[in-house]
């Protein structure tokens, strides 16, 4: 989502890490680029003046300008600052034994998706999420919902068929008896509008008012730029709101509402959803996204996608098979889903210091995709021992992937050769072990 900005924004800064010395004048060009960078990202304009002003101030600062990397200096201050723009520290869900969520939004916000998304979250967390359908107004919406928790593996309370009052659902809910065990949280998934209007506010007014929810979260569409501000700062006014679960953070926007939200509302972003899959949503780190805006990476973030994908055993046998060149197809195809369970793999580079620096860096998916499809169309024993692998057999396995006998080979080779460099790693590490030994 962030790309032209964070292009735009780095190539400002080197320019100014290029001066020998900095003195006002760099600067205010530097913040004047800056500042256009932030509105053609979509950033509010007050937003967006108020951000370089204080930038600035803090720029123009006598340990800054004599220092030995003043522009060094000014892109920490910029970090800091963006870090603040963004909320400072993250703030996670205010969580007690028994917790009401209700969640609220316009209609294609991604509400339903957010609140299975989030159940799912507090899941891994050890608590006892369930799902409540207050969704009376959209058809289908309490069947989606009842999808969505099975997916999860939460249980859904709906309404009988037919039921119109939604505080009647809501009463129901609360009254039904709860299982010993882990701490309870209630989401509740309102019905959107697709504009605002005084019904619908007047609805989550009174339904707030009897639930006495202890978060109030509004699903924002990232996507929508200057409008999610807009429609923020009208729920927020209305419902006071406490946090904003922000998705479509994978896209292709430009990022400006991301920026513009905690300022304008003064509520914190609490989550993002940075993908389609329910398990692509994050607690949102201001932080951590600042250094990504600014080309540093992510890298407490990568490890803990991986922690959470990779299978401590898995890992170890991996590790084991690579060590000894026994690594086979099964391998490959095992190493393949670890990686897919992480996300998508530009978003996985991305969290790389330096790697938004790399011109041209792009991964193309259907490749990926077409590599799967090869390896899926081996058998067992083919996968086992690539070496049985004769014209007949890649023939067979191009027509089942729907890939050319050439990528079939194309493969082959390039597995044959990372087999080849891991003997010749293990041999290395087995004479360096003896050398070691005859001198002790």
């Amino acid at each position: 989502m962030f790309s032209q900005l964070s292009d735009k924004l780095q190539e400002i800064f080197k320019d100014l890490r290029g001066h020998g010395t900095i003195n006002e004048l760099n600067i205010d060009a530097a913040l004047r680029e800056v500042r256009l960078a932030l509105l053609e990202a979509d950033v509010d304009f007050h937003v967006a003046k108020k951000f370089v002003a204080r930038v600035k101030e803090k720029a123009l600062g006598e340990a800054v300008l004599r220092s030995i990397t003043p522009g060094q200096q000014i892109i920490k201050i910029f970090h800091d600052e963006l870090t603040a723009l963004l909320g400072g520290d993250a703030e996670p869900l205010r969580l007690e034994n028994s917790t009401r969520i209700l969640i609220v939004g316009l209609n294609g916000s991604g509400k339903t998706t957010s609140a299975a998304k989030l159940a799912l979250s507090l899941k891994k967390q050890g608590h006892a999420p369930s799902l409540v359908a207050c969704d009376l107004q959209r058809p289908a919406a309490i069947e989606q919902l009842a999808t969505l928790g099975k997916q999860v593996g939460v249980p859904v309370y709906a309404p009988e068929s037919g039921e119109k009052n939604v505080q009647r659902v809501v009463a129901a809910a609360l009254g039904r008896a709860r299982p010993p065990g882990a701490p309870g949280v209630d989401i509740f998934d309102t019905a959107g509008r697709q504009e605002i209007d005084e019904a619908l506010m007047r609805e989550l007014r009174e339904l707030k008012e009897f639930l006495q929810p202890q978060e109030t979260l509004l699903v924002v569409d990232a996507a929508t730029g200057q409008q999610a501000v807009s429609v923020a700062t009208h729920f927020n006014e209305a419902l006071e709101i406490t946090g904003i679960i922000l998705t479509k953070l994978d896209g292709d926007a430009r990022g400006g509402a991301a920026l513009s939200m905690r300022e304008v509302t003064r509520r914190p972003i609490k989550f993002a959803g940075t993908g389609e899959k329910l398990d692509q949503f994050e607690l949102f780190i201001p932080g951590r996204l600042a250094g990504r805006i600014l080309g540093m990476g992510d890298v407490v973030g990568l490890v803990e996608k991986a922690a959470e994908a990779v299978d401590e055993e898995d890992a170890a046998r991996m590790e084991r098979r690579l060590r000894t060149a026994s690594f086979d197809f099964n391998d490959f195809l095992a190493q393949f889903k670890m990686m897919r369970k992480m996300g998508p793999l530009e978003n996985i580079l991305g969290m790389l210091p330096g790697m938004s620096n790399v011109q041209g860096l792009s991964i193309d998916e259907k490749q990926l995709k077409r590599t799967e499809a090869i390896v899926l169309s081996m058998t067992s024993e083919e996968r086992t021992r690539p070496d049985i692998l004769n014209a007949r057999r890649r023939q067979r396995i191009a027509r089942g992937s729907g890939c050319t006998v050439t990528e079939v080979n194309d493969l082959l080779r390039r597995f044959d050769q990372m087999r080849k460099m891991m003997k010749s790693a293990g041999k290395m590490k087995k004479m360096m072990a003896q050398m070691a030994r005859m001198r002790t």
